[in-house]
């Protein structure tokens, strides 16, 4: 029975992962250099080892798997935040946490190579 539920709560994860994957709303890499260049604040949300073998310039990293518990080092819930990953899909999903949890303007850039 344990093992059902299990597969079940995979799949669906999975099911999720693929439609957010493909309903992103993402801003352009214009955009995005744009609104940092204008005080945004630039959020990595991918390993710590994939940041340190290369990031954009700027950018502070926060894993996703540790953002519920680090929201305070990202300033005023007001503060704007542009987010990124390797190719899009963590930073769907810390948009969708960041939104969740007060913040009202924050823009998912997609993959760091859409910069």
């Amino acid at each position: 029975m344990f093992w059902r539920i299990l597969v079940a709560v995979l799949v669906v994860l999975l099911l999720a992962g693929a439609y957010f994957r493909f309903t992103a709303v993402r801003i352009s890499g214009m955009d995005a250099r744009e609104r940092v260049a204008n005080g945004a604040l630039l959020l990595d949300v991918r390993t710590t080892g994939e940041f340190e073998e290369g990031h954009i310039k700027g950018a502070i990293n926060i894993p996703i798997q540790e953002l519920p518990g680090r929201l305070d080092e990202l300033g005023a819930d007001t503060q704007e935040i542009v987010v990124y990953c390797a190719s899009g899909g963590r930073s769907n999903l810390a948009k969708r946490l960041l939104e969740a949890n007060g913040f009202d303007d924050v823009h998912d850039l997609g993959g760091i190579d859409d910069w």
